[in-house]
Order: C-alpha cells, then structure tokens, then sequence
C-alpha cells in the first residue's frame, strides 16, 4: 500500500497488541470522552461533518442525537462488521489492522448515547477480524480501558443481508438474517422490543464510521475537516479490485478523483488497455469513463448519477462482456436475496433469467425489456434496499450498453471473456492481491419459484 501523509486509520503495519496501541496514543480518546458530557461529544461528532461510511453517508452526529434524546431509557448501539457487498474488504482489514481503535470508537459511541449494550456484528467466515477483535477485547477489557457499557460480539451467517441494518438486529436478537418489514428505522424500533411503549432505539454505525471517532475526539472537529470537502470531510479507506494493476486498500482524502485512485494508486488499467466500466459497488449506476474525473464524496458522485457506496470501486476494461457482469451483479442480488417480498421472488428473478438468455443466445429485445421491467420492480412493497440496488444498478448498464446488448440478439456470447463474481473472500497485502469467495448460481435458487 502506498504511504500518505493523510492516512489515519490504516497503520503502517497491523497493531498486534494493546501496549503497541497505547505506544500510538490509544486509549487517550475515551479516556478524555468519560470526562465530557455527552451532548458535547455528539455535538462534535455534529460538527466534524463525519457521514456513514457503510454506504448511506448519512450524518453520524444527526444519527446519534436521534437516539440519544429520545425519552425511552434503553438504548444501544450495533457496529455492522458484516461486510459482504462485492468488490469491498475495507472493514475487514481496518479489523485486521487495528482491532484497539474500533473498539474504542464503540466504547465512546456507546457513552455519548447512554447506550446499555454495544454489539458488533461480524461473519463466522470472518476468522481472521474475529480473532483481531476478540484479542484486543479481551486485552482492553482486563486493562479495564473499555467504560462502562459492555461490549458483545455477535458472529452471524454468511448472508449479504446479514448486512442489512434490520436483519443484523434479527440476528442479535437470536433470528435469521431476514430483514424486518419496512415499518421503522432502528434509530426507531432498536432492540428487545416487548412493550409497543418502550422501542428501544438503536444507533447502527459500520466499522469504518466508528473507527473515524477516536480520532475525532482527541484531535477535534477541525482537524478531521483539515482533509476531504466540506460537504465529506475526512479519508475514505477504498476497495479497489479488477483490471487494474496495482488492486489494494487505500486511504484517501475525500474529494480525490476517481482517475487518482485508479490510475495513481492502482498503477492504471491492465497492461493499458482502454477502460470500459467502473463500478461503486453493486448499489448504484455504472460509472462511465467519462467521468473519472468526477471527486471521490458523497455529492460529487451523486450528481453524476451514481454514488460512493462503501467505498469499493470495480474496475472493467474494454476485454470484458457487460452482460456477462449484469448478469453476475443481478445473480448475486438474486441469489442473496431473503425471498420475502416479490420485488425479489419476482423481480431479481425475472432480470437474472433474461440476462441468462441473451447470454446464452435465446434472448432478444423482449429479454432486455423484461431485464428492466424486473429490475426496476423494486417499488413493490420491497422489505429491504436491496431490490432498489438492483433496480439503479442494472437499468444504467442496460442504457449506457445497448449497443453490447443488441449484439448478443439470438446469438449469445461469442467467445467472450467469462466473467467471475467479485465477492472478496482476502486479501494478500505481501502481494497486493485478493482472492474471491465461490458464490451460489442462480440455478440453484431459481427452481424454488418455477
């Protein structure tokens, strides 16, 4: 990874033990935040400007308030370390990297809300950031470094939707990862609800957000705003994967250009060749190469049509076929999908088994209007975002491809390259390289629904 006078999460190296962390001034955040009252540590979290780095970007700060003046007396806070979205692993290595600083960004979030329990929600497959974590929670416990609030680590499935904020408050209340229906936000109905009275709130940050805070509270509002924009101040910890020659993590400051990271830090498109798409994630339009020059924040990516998601960026160069990833994108959405409303039984389905045809070359242009009309259901009493992903996602790369898709008419792919789904399972920092995790077919899936 190359070095930047901006980094601030990342160390230079893994910091293996909680006498190294106290080395790097650990500790002193919270040490500092029990001795101030907690609307002025929310007021400064308010004004650092930190936003969500999960996806949503919405303000920290707004989101802890929400929670901390409402009249109800239980309240918790959850970190998401479920990290399952293709083409990102940046909450898994801060994990690995610093375990001290998370669980110190956890301790302060949860005092400056009251909270009566902080969870951390983190894959079984997640062996590796389990073992960090469990380590330094262990060590800071015993040093009794960690306030008053206890810390719980809940290991879940390997579901993508173990992700979603409401699923992963089903799993630390003992259920399966299935999102609750749509009525109210955690920050509203939180956790162990029994009295319609009495809701519980929740604050549900990601491990990134929560690792921002320790830096906040000990160096100030100001200092974290000294980098990035003013609308996303601070760095951003990029996933950056495919045909790019230097594939890494990287720490950025906010408002770097996306042609920077890709050409700068990741050393380019492979072996020169011309870029054909990027992608932030699979829950937002395709990035044209049009717009590499577009800012790496919250609004800059907007305005294009698309978004910053969590970070991760999907390099594609002109070798690739783009129905072949559509149909990798919509199959991963499909098949990670809990089936509980149509959008997805329906929907996801029908796109998925379209783009399957024109693949295999018995579709034509009646396949792309059912690719878009599926897509696009997601409106249809959807429990979760993840039929709305599909229905941004998979349109704009039908729109900005039609030509590639007119081409496969009745004839299918032609020798193209095959394309694989880019869900990461490690990452290698000796090599730079990741390796990916062996997804389930829509084949498997798709029988449950004739």
């Amino acid at each position: 990874m190359t070095n930047l006078p901006e980094r601030r999460l990342l160390p230079e190296r893994p910091i293996e033990s909680f006498d190294e962390y106290v080395a790097s001034a650990g500790g002193q955040a919270l040490a500092k935040a029990l001795t101030i009252r907690r609307e002025r540590i929310i007021a400064d979290i308010k004004r650092s400007g930190l936003r969500g780095r999960g996806g949503g970007g919405f303000s920290t700060g707004v989101k802890w308030a929400s929670v901390a003046h409402d009249p109800c007396p239980v309240k918790y806070l959850v970190c998401n370390g479920a990290e399952g979205e293709p083409g990102t692993f940046k909450d898994r290595y801060l994990m690995r990297k610093n375990p001290y600083q998370l669980l110190e960004g956890i301790a302060i979030a949860a005092y400056a809300i009251n909270a009566k329990t902080a969870f951390l929600g983190i894959k079984k497959s997640f062996e590796k950031e389990y073992e960090a974590v469990s380590r330094a929670h262990a060590e800071m416990s015993a040093h009794g470094v960690l306030g008053a609030t206890p810390i719980e680590i809940v290991r879940g499935p390997e579901d993508y939707l173990f992700g979603e904020e409401k699923a992963l408050l089903e799993v630390i209340e003992g259920g399966d990862a299935l999102p609750r229906e749509a009525d109210l936000p955690p920050y509203v109905k939180g956790l162990f609800v029994s009295d319609p009275a009495e809701l519980n709130p929740a604050v549900v940050n990601n491990v990134e957000t929560l690792c921002n805070v320790p830096h906040i509270v000990l160096r100030g509002a100001d200092w974290f705003r000294s980098v990035g924009t003013k609308d996303s101040p601070g760095t951003m910890v990029f996933t950056l994967t495919g045909d790019v020659e230097r594939p890494g993590i990287y720490e950025l400051p906010m408002g770097t250009p996306l042609r920077t990271l890709i050409e700068e830090y990741g050393g380019g498109v492979t072996s020169g060749r011309p870029l054909k798409a990027v992608f932030s994630g699979i829950a937002n339009a395709v990035i044209m190469p049009a717009a590499l020059d577009t800012p790496l924040d919250f609004g800059s990516m907007q305005r294009i049509g698309s978004g910053l998601g969590s970070g991760g960026f999907m390099v594609y160069d002109d070798t690739n076929c783009i129905l072949q990833v559509a149909y990798r994108f919509s199959e991963f959405l499909f098949v990670e999908s809990c089936f509980q409303c149509i959008a997805c039984k329906s929907g996801t389905n029908q796109a998925t088994s379209a783009l399957r045809k024109l693949i295999d070359g018995s579709g034509g242009g009646m396949d792309v209007e059912l690719v878009l009309a599926g897509a696009r259901s997601a409106p249809r009493a959807n429990r979760c975002y993840l039929p709305v992903e599909a229905s941004l996602l998979i349109p704009s790369i039908v729109l900005n491809f039609l030509p590639d898709f007119v081409r496969h008419y009745n004839r299918g792919c032609q020798g193209c390259r095959e394309i694989v789904t880019p869900k990461l399972a490690d990452f290698d920092e000796l090599t730079g390289r990741f390796t990916y995790a062996k997804t389930t077919s829509a084949a498997d899936v798709a029988g449950w629904f004739g």
